[in-house]
């Protein structure tokens, strides 16, 4: 009687393991193997491009960009106009901002401003290390934690966009 007691456990553990390792495999079964892990957002293949309005173009011509030394714990809102390059100082990081988007828009690969207003500033910049591109991608001014400039001693926010006549 005990054997046969001891057999019908062992029997149950079994099939209770097995019907669990089962369902395991199902649900991995399910994820598409081409969708990043919790995205489902497919980007068009291509180069993107970057259209800036000539009402844009006219309207803005520099940037105010906020230095953060996370170190010494200060920050600097430095001036820099468009097309235009800022080596901050004591440090071997040199910011190339290129275009201003007020209004950012990206419809597949084209990227640009839906008008010149200030809905959804953005401005693009590379940033260099001693002569190596370390990033390369846009600053949001309404939203900073969107794909942000990440380095362990200085942060980058976009602060304002400069009009062309406004002084600074």
């Amino acid at each position: 009687m005990k054997k046969v007691l001891v057999l019908l456990a062992v029997l149950s553990l079994l099939i209770a393991f097995g019907a669990c390792k089962q369902k395991v495999e199902e649900k991995a079964s399910v994820q598409t193997p081409n969708t990043p892990a919790g995205q489902g957002i497919v980007l068009p293949k291509g180069e993107t491009k970057v259209v800036v309005p000539d009402s844009v173009k006219a309207k803005w011509n520099a940037v105010i960009i906020t230095v953060q030394d996370k170190v010494k714990k200060k920050t600097e809102d430095v001036k820099i106009k468009l097309g235009s390059e800022y080596t901050i100082p004591n440090s071997r990081l040199t910011l190339k901002v290129s275009d201003f988007l007020p209004d950012f828009r990206m419809d597949g690969l084209t990227i640009t401003s839906a008008s010149d207003k200030l809905n959804n500033p953005a401005v693009h910049v590379t940033v260099l290390d001693g002569g190596r591109e370390i990033f390369k991608g846009w600053l949001y001014s309404k939203f900073p934690t969107i794909h942000p400039f990440q380095h362990d001693k200085y942060g980058l926010t976009l602060k304002e966009a400069v009009t062309s006549g406004k002084k600074g």
